[in-house]
């Protein structure tokens, strides 16, 4: 008998969520407090497996058959016959707490409980249960629904059998999953802040405007979207909300320091394509800024970024948050990086990486631009991350 999952929150990742599970032919619970938001969702999947439908990816018939595995709910109660519920609702420490503490006293004893945060404590949002040892990181990527990759994080209250169950539930739902150390922004999200804060700190510096950078970054480095451009996609407001609580749970180690370019722009209410406006103008007729095609200064600026990504990916393992393999899997599935950055760097060469991180770092003198010990090991030793 398929597993029972429930869901808490519909908005867009939760009721993702759901529609991943019960494509898989699981009973799934969708519960949300506010019944408007349950009725979106409830329309929000009729919408999206009639596109499946039309391409070709289900018939009418499981159409029908999967929104009948969906009940949705308006109490947690609701969720009482659940074997595995997941949690997608805002990212207020205070608010998951009294969500699980309310949970517990629900559902039965062998219930997993997960949280899909994408950058707050697991071991945490853990201390709200008496039997804490349930409690697990599984963080989707949005879409749910199209994104392959989903982070598995146990706390350190987590036992063998709950990372086991949730990692073979997972992958059975056809996703690729990476398991890593609970520790601020995980994989992805702590690997990925150069992209965004090196591209800021050109941009202050006045090296290059918004689109030669972007230009830089899709035309070197492959990338299918620029960091401005992404930032804009993403919305600046919850970009920059993801740099700052990283950059405060690592104790501020001016590695994730946030750039005060973005934080005006947030401020502004510039949010991206959401508000019309970001760091580039989406308003109907205007015209969006060329780059400046300079081949030698696009080099410069992808390579700048790029060494500054390997440096991070490096140190991920270096502190054991994962191993390369996964770390690698978790960029090219989770954000769509071109190419692994820890294969990308013995494709350059780790002497070169070492070499530019250096030349960072006498220029600037600061610890933001540190080559990573890791590296600097496995070039004194002449290892590689890939035999």
């Amino acid at each position: 008998m398929s597993k029972i999952i429930g869901v808490i929150g519909a908005g867009t990742m939760g009721s993702g969520i759901a529609q991943v599970a019960a494509q898989c032919g699981h009973p799934v619970y969708l519960m949300d407090a506010n019944v408007e938001q349950l009725a979106r969702a409830k329309s929000g999947l009729s919408k999206s497996l009639e596109k499946l439908v039309e391409k070709g990816k289900f018939t009418s018939e499981q159409k029908t058959n999967i929104e009948s595995n969906i009940q949705y709910v308006s109490q947690l109660e609701g969720l009482s016959s659940c074997d595995l519920i997941i949690e997608a609702i805002i990212e207020k420490m205070e608010v998951k707490h009294s969500v699980f503490s309310a949970l517990e006293k629900i559902v039965s004893s062998d219930c997993i409980l997960a949280s899909n945060t994408s950058s707050l404590s697991i071991a945490s949002i853990g201390s709200s249960l008496k039997k804490s040892d349930r409690i697990i990181g599984i963080h989707f990527f949005n879409p749910a629904t199209i994104m392959p990759l989903v982070e598995i994080i146990p706390a350190v209250q987590t036992n063998e059998a709950t990372i086991n169950q949730a990692v073979s539930l997972i992958q059975s739902w056809g996703k690729t999953v990476v398991v890593c150390k609970d520790t601020p922004g995980f994989i992805v999200n702590r690997v990925a802040r150069p992209f965004y804060g090196e591209a800021l700190r050109i941009y202050e510096e006045g090296i290059a405007d918004f689109a030669t950078i972007d230009w830089a970054m899709t035309h070197f480095g492959g990338f299918k979207m620029g960091p401005f451009t992404l930032m804009d996609y993403i919305g600046n407001d919850v970009n920059y909300a993801v740099t700052e609580s990283v950059f405060t749970a690592f104790y501020y180690d001016p590695r994730f320091k946030p750039s005060f370019t973005q934080k005006r722009h947030s401020e502004a209410g510039f949010y991206g394509r959401k508000t019309g406006r970001g760091f580039y103008n989406y308003a109907e007729g205007a015209i969006m800024p060329l780059p400046t095609m300079d081949e030698e200064l696009g080099k410069k600026i992808f390579e700048r970024i790029l060494v500054m990504l390997i440096n991070e990916a490096c140190d991920a393992v270096f502190m054991q948050v994962a191993s390369v393999q996964d770390v690698d899997l978790a960029m090219t599935k989770g954000v769509n990086y071109p190419k692994g950055l820890l294969a990308w760097a013995e494709e350059l060469s780790l002497d070169w990486v070492l070499m530019e991180l250096n030349t960072l770092f006498d220029t600037y003198g600061e610890d933001r631009y540190r080559p990573n010990a890791l590296l600097k090991r496995m070039v004194k030793n002449g290892d590689k991350f890939y035999s």
